[in-house]
C-alpha cells in the first residue's frame, strides 16, 4: 500500500480532491492510503466547509489555518507546516492540484526533503507571468515526479519546456512522467450533474428560469483589485442584462464582496443596485454552481475552472481575462476572450448568443481522469 498526503488549500482544489478521493474510496482502498491536509488558504465556511459536507470529502487529517495574508507570509506559513505534516507522516509522495499558494507550498516543501510530487492539472499555460498562478504552476511541474495534464496542449506544453514523453520508469524529479490523462474535474462534473438540481434550490430561490440568465463569476484580484477594471465588467454585465431583458446571476466571491462599494464608481453601483435582474447571491456551493451553469444561457467569469465547467454542459463562455490557459475552448469557438474591455465583452456576447453552429467536442477525456491518475501512483510510487 502507498500512502500520499494531499494538499488542498482553495475551493477549487477541495472540489477537484472529491474526484480523487472517491476513486481511493470505490477502486484503491486497500492501495492507496490518503492524507488530507487543508492548508485553510480559504478560511470562509461558504468557499471551504461546504464543499467536505456536500461532496462527502474525508474531513481533514490536518488544517494549517494559515488564513490571508500576504503571498510571502502565506506561502511560508504553508511551507513550515507542510514540511513538519511530511516528516512526521513519511508518504510515498504528495499530491497537489493547480496553480495556488497550497500547490507552491507543497511543491517546495515536498522537494527539499525528496519527497515525489504528483501535480494534477500539469502543464497549463497562460504565460502570462504577471499571474502569480503562472509562476505556482511552472515551478510544481519542474519538481515533480509524475505530472497529469487535463488537455493534449497542456501535454504538448510540458514537452516544449524539455521533459521527456517516452521517459522510462523509475520515474523521479530528474526524470518525470508525463501523461495526458483527461480532467478530474470532467469526472466530478458527470458525477455530480444528475443529482445537483434535486439537491439545491438555487434556481427556485432565486426565480431564474431555464435559459433565461446569465452566470457571471468575478473573483480574480487583478479584476477586483483595480477600479478601472471592475467598473468595466460591472457596466457591461448590467448594460448587457438591461439590454436583453435577462437576468445577471453572480455569486459574490468574499474578495470582490469587500471592494464591490470602494471600487465601484457611484453611478455603476447605484445603477447595479437599481436593477432588479442583477442578482448578487452569497457564494455558490458546487452543486448550486453545477445547476446554475446546467440552466443558464451564457457564462461569463474570469475563473479557469467555471470556464471548463461551462463547456462540459454545452454553454458558451465570455472569458473576463486578457488570455486563457484552456485554449482548446477559444479554439473550438466555445468561449471567446473579451478581458475587461466593455466593448469587447458586448461583441462577444451578441456574437456567443446568435451563434448556433456550437461544437463540444470530448477534450477532457472518458470521466474516469481520477481512476487512471490513482493506477498510475499504484504502479510508480510504491517502494
Amino acid at each position: 500500500m502507498i500512502k500520499i498526503v494531499t494538499i488542498i488549500g482553495a475551493r477549487p482544489q477541495i472540489i477537484k480532491a472529491a474526484a480523487l478521493s472517491r476513486a481511493i474510496k470505490n477502486n484503491f482502498s486497500s492501495q492507496i492510503q490518503e492524507i488530507i491536509v487543508h492548508t485553510g488558504q480559504h478560511y470562509d465556511t461558504n468557499m471551504s466547509q461546504v464543499f467536505f459536507d456536500e461532496l462527502a470529502i474525508p474531513a481533514p487529517n490536518y488544517n494549517l489555518n494559515v488564513g490571508s495574508g500576504s503571498h510571502g507570509k502565506q506561502t511560508a506559513a504553508m511551507i513550515s507546516g507542510i514540511e513538519e505534516i511530511l516528516l512526521s507522516e513519511k508518504p510515498n509522495a504528495i499530491v497537489l492540484y493547480g496553480d495556488t499558494n497550497s500547490t507552491l507550498s507543497g511543491a517546495v516543501a515536498a522537494s527539499k526533503i525528496h519527497v515525489p510530487v504528483v501535480h494534477i492539472e500539469a502543464g497549463l499555460r497562460s504565460f502570462n507571468k504577471v499571474m502569480p498562478e503562472e509562476v505556482n504552476r511552472i515551478l510544481c511541474d519542474h519538481v515533480s515526479t509524475l505530472l497529469f495534464s487535463p488537455t493534449k496542449t497542456g501535454f504538448e506544453n510540458l514537452v516544449k519546456e524539455g521533459f521527456n514523453a517516452n521517459a522510462s520508469a523509475p520515474f523521479t524529479a530528474n526524470n518525470p512522467k508525463i501523461y495526458y490523462c483527461g480532467d478530474v474535474m470532467y469526472d466530478n462534473s458527470l458525477y455530480f450533474s444528475l443529482v445537483a438540481e434535486s439537491k439545491t434550490d438555487v434556481l427556485s430561490k432565486n426565480n431564474l428560469q431555464k435559459n433565461k440568465f446569465i452566470l457571471a463569476t468575478i473573483h480574480r484580484n487583478n479584476n477586483t483589485d483595480e477600479p478601472l477594471r471592475l467598473n468595466a465588467l460591472f457596466k457591461s454585465l448590467n448594460d448587457i442584462s438591461e439590454n436583453n431583458n435577462l437576468d445577471i446571476v453572480l455569486p459574490l466571491h468574499p474578495r470582490t464582496a469587500k471592494l464591490l462599494e470602494t471600487n465601484l464608481f457611484k453611478e455603476n453601483y447605484a445603477a447595479i443596485k437599481s436593477n432588479a435582474k442583477f442578482k448578487i447571491i452569497e457564494p455558490a456551493s458546487f452543486l448550486e454552481m453545477v445547476a446554475l451553469e446546467k440552466n443558464c444561457k451564457l457564462v461569463m467569469t474570469d475563473s479557469g475552472g467555471v470556464q471548463k465547467e461551462a463547456f462540459y454542459f454545452e454553454k458558451p463562455c465570455v472569458i473576463l481575462r486578457p488570455e486563457t490557459e484552456w485554449v482548446e475552448l477559444v479554439e473550438c469557438g466555445a468561449a471567446i476572450v473579451a478581458d475587461a474591455d466593455e466593448n469587447r465583452i458586448k461583441e462577444a456576447f451578441t456574437k456567443l448568443t446568435s451563434k448556433t453552429d456550437f461544437k463540444f467536442p470530448k477534450l477532457y477525456g472518458d470521466g474516469k481522469a481520477a481512476e487512471f491518475i490513482c493506477g498510475e501512483m499504484v504502479k510508480h510510487l510504491e517502494i
